[in-house]
């Protein structure tokens, strides 16, 4: 069945069955947008598709692997056929790449010690993911009047702060994977920027915060809906809004 006449605006996040993603999806929706919950377990993003939809929200549940070129193929054309075009895509999918979530987790990415094979498997999804799903969508995007493009990075991702001594991630380990992984997505989304910036679509990269989710156990100090506001900030900017930018809610992130 084609929404294609009735749709205002139609968002697709990935990752979105809980945690950031979710409370972006319920955020886009209550701007009254058509949200689309990409999610790799069908079961948990038709679950959560459905509890957003009690509330009277616009959503539908999309089965969505970042790291499955099939099933982000498969998912644009479901999204063709059904609404024709997207208008927002937020790039949220993510990993840690530690296993069980603990304060000594990150001792496993110290870059002398790191399993090469977790380091693959971090930037697969973080980075690859992030490729596959945005050159799955961009020609759904290319026909929106005002595509917006967000990729979720993280503070850990800014090489300044990473490398001053005295700043506020010195306390952490050093990380050959997430960090990089986060580095190389901020650099993929200037370079992205750069190219459709002649077609009017902005692509921005957002740093949440310390969100309390279940990639931390749960000990950040800022909700998930704090943690979202940036992301729909960033996925509603105006004509004359910024690209190629790496941003918190709290204004830009130093590279």
């Amino acid at each position: 069945m084609s929404e294609q006449a009735t749709h205002q605006t139609v968002a697709l996040v990935t990752g979105a069955n809980k945690g950031i993603g979710r409370a972006a999806a319920e955020q886009l929706a209550a701007r009254g947008m058509t949200v689309l919950i990409g999610a790799r377990d069908a079961e948990r993003g038709s679950a959560a598709a459905a509890s957003l939809a009690a509330t009277g929200a616009r959503v539908h549940a999309l089965t969505l692997d970042v790291t499955d070129p099939g099933t982000a193929e498969r998912a644009a054309r479901q999204i063709e056929e059904r609404f024709g075009r997207l208008d927002v895509l937020i790039n949220n999918a993510g990993i840690t790449g530690s296993g069980q979530v603990s304060p000594d987790d990150a001792y496993d990415q110290v870059p002398s010690s790191v399993d090469l094979d977790m380091v693959r498997t971090v930037f697969e999804t973080n980075v690859f993911g992030v490729i596959t799903v945005t050159n799955a969508m961009l020609p759904l995007l290319r026909r929106s009047p005002r595509a917006r493009i967000v990729n979720v990075a993280s503070h850990a991702a800014s090489l300044a702060m990473n490398s001053d001594p005295t700043g506020p991630l010195a306390g952490l380990l050093p990380s050959a994977a997430y960090s990089p992984s986060k580095s190389a997505l901020t650099a993929l989304t200037v370079q992205y920027a750069n190219e459709l910036r002649s077609d009017g679509i902005l692509v921005n990269a957002v740093a949440p915060g310390f969100v309390a989710t279940d990639s931390n156990d749960h000990t950040g100090y800022l909700s998930v809906a704090e943690g979202a506001a940036a992301l729909v900030r960033m996925a509603t900017l105006g004509a004359d809004g910024p690209t190629a930018g790496f941003v918190s809610e709290q204004g830009p992130v130093p590279w």
